[in-house]
């Protein structure tokens, strides 16, 4: 696509304008959002991605429009996945609910800058040097084998080097001052656990784009759709993260989905780049004429693999136990966790999901009744949240909710 400098400078306006948006008028005060808030939001941002795609189609032609929808679509499923490690990293570091949001923007924007420096990098490489897209090709094919392989414990713990280092240099208190990144603490300034948070998930999204950038430049090599597609999908994550929180878990297949996707686009740019080949030691640097892959087909392919993994995800009964047994777990630290929130309500609303996780696991059968029994840490957690809430109940914190039936080792 031939795009003016004007179209730019209209279109980089135009994002700048929604996060600014979103900051303003949603994230500035600290709220946890309704459902229904997500919902609406969430939508939104994914209708101007798609009115955007349709003005591609419209005014670039079908060859455009379709790899924006490729990318926009790829990079969305791999913003989804981001999403779990976001969460794993607020959870470690137990940010209050109501700063969430915050987070979770600074997140977006650091992403955006971050991806958008990426891509400039990435044009610049693929422009001077054809062998890139061996290079990319094979990056992507590596990072699909890493996606198969189980996550160890010390990923989970959202304290890498970074982190550590900060923690070292700089005075650091345990507890959160609102969503400051700086407090004074025993008559000295210190840093604060937000800022420590922003510092892990600034570093997390530095990884994401070693294999978020590569995939789009798989399906298109525009810079112009490249940065859009990578933008859009990034707007409204914040708002999907409260809208699928509760279903992240449940996307079990979701990594062998995505894993299945980046292999695909990786071999589709190793064929393009046999397809271009100058490397004197291939083919003595001739082209190779084999098959390229198109968009339709690539596009076809990426929403077909989506589709199967996350229907696949959702109505499997091991996908169905792990969400509730790790929801369970979740929201039983946090109803426990003074620091997770200020709103009683929202503790109540927590306590009813907990029993709500709880009714999931004993109607998936004896089973699943029995792996969450096995898990001795999970059932002290939700011993305590049980004696907890009646201690409340008791004091008049907290309303009834019928009869104790919290799962326990015997129950």
């Amino acid at each position: 696509m031939d795009v003016s400098p004007l179209v730019w400078g209209l279109t980089i306006a135009g994002i700048v304008g929604l996060l600014l948006f979103d900051f303003y008028f949603h994230v500035r005060k600290a709220h946890v959002p309704t459902l229904r808030e997500a919902a609406i939001w969430s939508s939104l941002y994914v209708g101007i991605a798609i009115v955007f795609g349709l003005g591609v189609l419209v005014f670039g032609g079908a060859t455009p429009g379709g790899e924006y929808f490729a990318g926009y679509i790829t990079e969305k499923a791999l913003s989804v996945d981001n999403l779990f490690v976001f969460l794993i990293i607020m959870s470690s570091f137990r940010v209050p609910r109501e700063d969430q949001q915050k987070v979770l923007l600074f997140g977006i924007a650091f992403a955006l800058i971050a991806r958008t420096g990426f891509i400039f990098l990435g044009a610049a490489l693929i422009n001077s040097f054809a062998w890139v897209f061996y290079l990319f090709g094979l990056i992507l094919i590596l990072t699909a084998g890493n996606m198969l392989k189980s996550e160890d414990e010390e990923s989970e713990t959202a304290d890498n080097f970074v982190v550590r280092l900060s923690r070292k240099v700089i005075h650091t208190t345990e507890h959160y001052d609102g969503d400051k990144l700086f407090t004074v603490h025993i008559g000295k300034r210190a840093m604060t656990p937000m800022l420590l948070v922003m510092v892990a998930i600034g570093g997390t999204d530095i990884l994401f784009a070693l294999d978020s950038i590569p995939a789009i430049f798989g399906l298109t090599q525009d810079t112009y759709l490249v940065f859009t597609a990578v933008a859009f999908s990034l707007l409204g994550l914040r708002q999907l993260f409260f809208l699928i929180e509760g279903l992240l878990d449940r996307l079990i297949y979701l990594s062998y989905g995505l894993a299945a996707i980046l292999a695909f686009i990786g071999v589709k740019l190793i064929l393009h780049a046999l397809h271009e080949n100058n490397l004197g030691f291939i083919n003595d640097g001739e082209p190779i004429p084999v098959t390229e892959i198109s968009t339709s087909f690539s596009l076809s392919v990426i929403l077909g693999v989506l589709v199967v993994t996350v229907l696949a995800s959702l109505y499997s009964p091991a996908g169905k136990a792990q969400n509730a047994i790790s929801n369970a777990r979740r929201h039983a630290s946090a109803y426990l966790d003074s620091e997770y929130t200020q709103d009683p309500a929202e503790r109540e609303r927590i306590y009813g999901l907990l029993l709500s996780e709880h009714d999931q696991i004993v109607a998936l059968g004896p089973k699943y009744r029995q792996r969450a029994r096995d898990e001795e840490p999970l059932m002290e957690l939700l011993q305590h949240a049980r004696d907890s809430h009646d201690a409340a109940v008791a004091r008049g914190q907290a309303k009834p909710t019928g009869p104790s039936k919290l799962l326990s080792p015997r129950s």
